[in-house]
């Protein structure tokens, strides 16, 4: 790791996360603008990316969104589906702007149309992908931030975060990190505390999944439902109490009479 500010640098756990997340293999072809940001090469050619360039330019990234007074002029966009959830999270985490989907054409340059927005800073998950947004970012001198992999070119691109951007997992884990290093360096999250999010709410999850798991929790629902009718019932249930020993002898007027 660089020199630079012991408290910035990433800890083990962090190292762990985006090594199981796939986030140091990139793909084949490799950028010669790229070149700066590899570690090595695997005999099947997937270049690997360096973890400590990504740590760097991910903090770098981090200290510019908090520069930027307003949390709602920076705009993160992901046309990619693997990026649009880890978008929304982070919006709501850090307060930026999100457009998940397709990015309308003009919304940077044409003040007519009601989509019109003029942000302070453009974070995008595929340079590819959102070439609209960063094409017009360019017409309005507007910094973008990117998520780079190898083969990515970094016309326009003004920090570029090298990473797998084509994993699910790659993808989600750098938007939570990128989230949790904003909410360090603003004071709101302490370094020394966990931050409660898991990273798992970043990562894209198919809608056939979604679909599994709520008919599972719908069918455990019901099923607590009626085990808990059954069991209210089986409690309410009472045994056959003898005739016998509710009859209680009948007192006479006399024996309500004080002596």
């Amino acid at each position: 790791m660089s020199s630079g500010y012991d408290v910035l640098q990433p800890t083990d756990d962090d190292i762990q996360k985006l090594i199981m997340a796939n986030a140091h293999l990139g793909s084949k072809n490799c950028n010669f603008q790229m070149k700066k940001y590899l570690f090595g090469r695997r005999k099947n050619g997937v270049h690997i990316i360096d973890i400590r360039k990504t740590w760097e330019k991910l903090v770098l990234a981090a200290r510019i969104i908090v520069a930027v007074p307003d949390a709602k002029d920076v705009c993160v966009i992901s046309g990619r589906n693997y990026g649009q959830r880890a978008v929304l999270k982070f919006s709501k985490h850090v307060g930026s702007h999100p457009i998940a989907g397709r990015f309308t054409p003009g919304t940077f340059t044409n003040q007519i149309q009601r989509a019109f927005q003029e942000p302070r800073l453009l974070i995008v998950t595929d340079p590819y992908v959102d070439h609209q947004p960063v094409r017009e970012a360019s017409y309005v001198n507007l910094p973008v931030i990117a998520l780079c992999n190898t083969d990515t070119p970094l016309r326009y691109i003004d920090v570029a975060i090298p990473c797998n951007n084509k994993a699910i997992h790659s993808v989600g884990l750098i938007w939570w990190m990128l989230a949790r290093e904003v909410l360090r360096l603003r004071g709101t999250l302490a370094r020394a505390d966990t931050w409660d999010i898991m990273p798992d709410l970043y990562f894209y999850r198919a809608p056939d999944e979604i679909e599994r798991d709520e008919e599972v929790s719908l069918e455990t629902g019901a099923g607590a439902v009626q085990d808990t009718g059954d069991n209210v019932l089986s409690e309410w249930d009472s045994p056959e109490v003898p005739v016998g020993e509710w009859t209680q002898p009948i007192l006479r007027g006399d024996d309500w009479e004080g002596n």
